[in-house]
C-alpha cells in the first residue's frame, strides 16, 4: 500500500520547492561545451545537418515534426536500454541538430500534447531502426541517474514549447521497441515533481497518461496531468505490494492533425544515409539522375525512355532495363513528353541509352498508341525524326540504305 503523507511531512516536503532548483550550469547548442560531463560517451558540442553515425548527445522536443528520443548508438541483441543507457545518443524527426535521424516510416504514431507545465511526445513505431532489438521492453532516461550524471551521461535536452529555445534541466524519457514517450518540464518550482524519475520500471502509460494510438498525428494543448504517484495526500513508491492505476489522461483541445511525420533523410541502418541529384553528360545529350529516374533534354524538349513498360496520365512507376541501340526503327524512337498525344500505353521494346530501374516520372501528356508502334513509322514521320536523332542513329539509317539499295541492284 503506498504511503500516506501527513499534513505537515507535505508542507515540509512542499517547502523545499519553494525556489526553482538550481543547476551547476546551464546551456544553449551554440555555447555547449564538447562534453558537459566527465566520462561521457558522445558529445555536446553538435554539429549542423545530420549524420547518421552521430555520437551527439543532444536532444530536443518543440513540436509533433521536432522532436528526439534516446536510443542506442549501435545495432545488435545486446543494444537493450538497460545496457545502454548511459550511452544513449539523439535520434531526432528534424535535420539541423547534428544528430542522427529517425528513419521514415518508424514512426506509426505520434502526439504531442503542450501544457502549461510540460510539453510531451508519446507514440508507438518500429523503434528497431534506431537500434532497439525486437523485444526490448524497454527503460527510462532521464537527467539524473545513479550517479547524478544522468542517463545518457551528459545528455542534454532543448525546447522552444515555452518561447525562446531554451535547456530544460527536468526530462523523463522511456523507449521501448515498439513505444515511447518524452516529457520535458517547463523550468519551474514544480518541474521535478512534473517530470519524477524515480518510475524506471513502470513504463509510459503508467507514467505519462496520454494518445498512444497508431496512425494519428497530431499536436494539442492541454490540461497538465497529475503527478506521476502523487495521489492526493498519498505518495506511491516503486515496489510496494499495491501498484495504483495511472492517472486519467487530461483533456486536451486545439489539435492539429497530420497525415504523417517525416523528415525526408531518413533511412534505414545500411542504406544510403542522403538524397541528391548528381547532373552527368552523355552524348551530348544532358542527363539528370535523381535517383533511379532517367529522362534525357534535347532542343528544350524532354524525353523519357523506357522498356516493355506501361505510362499512365500521371507519375507512375516503371520498369526500365538497359538495352543497346535497336537498328531497327520500326521498334526504337524516342518520344518528347511535350508533343505525344493521349492514346495507349505501350512503349517500344529497346532504347537508345541505357537507364535503369527506377520511378519514372512523365508528363499527363504522354502516351503512344500501341498499334502505331507494331508497323514502320510513316515515311514523313521518319524525316521529321531525323534532326532530333543521336549521331550513332545516322550510321544506322545509312547502313540500312545501303542494304536496301545494293538489295535493289543485285535484283
Amino acid at each position: 500500500m503506498f504511503h500516506s503523507v501527513s499534513f505537515v511531512a507535505l508542507s515540509l516536503v512542499l517547502s523545499g520547492y519553494a525556489q526553482s532548483p538550481t543547476y551547476s550550469a546551464t546551456y544553449l547548442p551554440s555555447n555547449a561545451p564538447y562534453q558537459s560531463e566527465q566520462g561521457q560517451a558522445g558529445y555536446n558540442n553538435c554539429t549542423t545537418g545530420y549524420n547518421q553515425a552521430s555520437e551527439c548527445q543532444n536532444a530536443y522536443i518543440n513540436t509533433v515534426q521536432d522532436w528526439c528520443v534516446w536510443a542506442p548508438p549501435q545495432p545488435g541483441p545486446d543494444s537493450v536500454i538497460g545496457n545502454t543507457e548511459q550511452i544513449e545518443v539523439a535520434w531526432c524527426m528534424q535535420s539541423g541538430y547534428g544528430t542522427r535521424l529517425i528513419p521514415d516510416g518508424s514512426i506509426t504514431g505520434a502526439h504531442v500534447v503542450v501544457t502549461p507545465d510540460y510539453i510531451q511526445v508519446t507514440g508507438v513505431g518500429n523503434l528497431t531502426n534506431i537500434n532497439i532489438p525486437a523485444g526490448d521492453a524497454g527503460g527510462e532516461l532521464d537527467p539524473h541517474g545513479a550517479d547524478g550524471n544522468g542517463n545518457p551521461v551528459g545528455g542534454l535536452v532543448f525546447s522552444s514549447a515555452f518561447g525562446a529555445l531554451e535547456q530544460i534541466h527536468e526530462w523523463t524519457n522511456f523507449v521501448a521497441v515498439d513505444q515511447f514517450c518524452f516529457r520535458a518540464c517547463k523550468p519551474a518550482v514544480n518541474a521535478p515533481t512534473m517530470c519524477q524519475h524515480i518510475y524506471d520500471v513502470m513504463g509510459c502509460e503508467w507514467n505519462m497518461p496520454g494518445n498512444y494510438s497508431p496512425g494519428v498525428f497530431e499536436q494539442c494543448l492541454g490540461d497538465s496531468a497529475e503527478p506521476m504517484g502523487v495521489y492526493g495526500t498519498s505518495t506511491f513508491y516503486q515496489g510496494e505490494p499495491v501498484t495504483p492505476p495511472a492517472h486519467p489522461i487530461p483533456s486536451s483541445s486545439s489539435c492539429t492533425f497530420f497525415s504523417t511525420i517525416s523528415n525526408g533523410q531518413g533511412v534505414l541502418i545500411g542504406g544510403i544515409t542522403s538524397t541528391s541529384s548528381t547532373p552527368t553528360s552523355t552524348v551530348g545529350i544532358n542527363h539528370t539522375s535523381h535517383y533511379h529516374h532517367s529522362c534525357f533534354r534535347h532542343n528544350h524538349s524532354d524525353f523519357c525512355t523506357s522498356s516493355a513498360t506501361s505510362i499512365a496520365s500521371s507519375n507512375v512507376l516503371a520498369s526500365v532495363t538497359p538495352t543497346s541501340i535497336s537498328p531497327n526503327f520500326s521498334s526504337s524512337m524516342l518520344f518528347s513528353s511535350s508533343s505525344a498525344s493521349a492514346h495507349s500505353s505501350s512503349l517500344p521494346n529497346s532504347l537508345f541509352l541505357p537507364t535503369t530501374s527506377s520511378s519514372l516520372q512523365t508528363s499527363p501528356s504522354l502516351s503512344i498508341n500501341s498499334s502505331f508502334l507494331s508497323s514502320p513509322p510513316p515515311p514523313v514521320l521518319s524525316f521529321l525524326l531525323l534532326p532530333f536523332l543521336p549521331l550513332r542513329a545516322y550510321s544506322c539509317i545509312f547502313l540500312r540504305v545501303a542494304i536496301v539499295l545494293n538489295l535493289r541492284w543485285s535484283e
